[in-house]
């Protein structure tokens, strides 16, 4: 016999409820996998990368919905400008886009 009528092969006398079970649960993770897991990965892994590129003169939008232009750039903190003499700092994690000219997020 060859490995394909192995693996499709019937079991004569029931005991094949066991691998059934194993095949669907690989397979169960394996949907989850392809479409909760890796996508929410490769999400954090672009916004992480935006975070590392922000500079001074960004214009930015924070999760809170504070726009303003990064004047200061420290590790973990943006001071953003948000208007004629307004200042905030931001916590680095929290901005959620860069922004372009037209004001729009940025795309890669």
């Amino acid at each position: 016999m060859t490995l394909m009528h192995l693996l499709w092969a019937v079991p004569r006398e029931g005991g094949g409820a066991g691998t059934v079970f194993i095949v669907q649960m690989v397979l169960i993770f394996a949907i989850f996998y392809f479409l909760l897991i890796r996508p929410q990965t490769k999400e954090k892994q672009r916004h992480q990368q935006m975070l590392s590129g922000i500079k001074r003169g960004d214009e930015v939008v924070s999760n809170g919905g504070i726009i303003g232009k990064v004047v200061h750039v420290e590790d973990e903190r943006l001071t953003l400008r948000t208007g004629e003499d307004t200042r905030v700092t931001v916590d680095r994690s929290r901005i959620a886009a860069v922004l372009d000219l037209r004001g729009e997020a940025k795309e890669d």
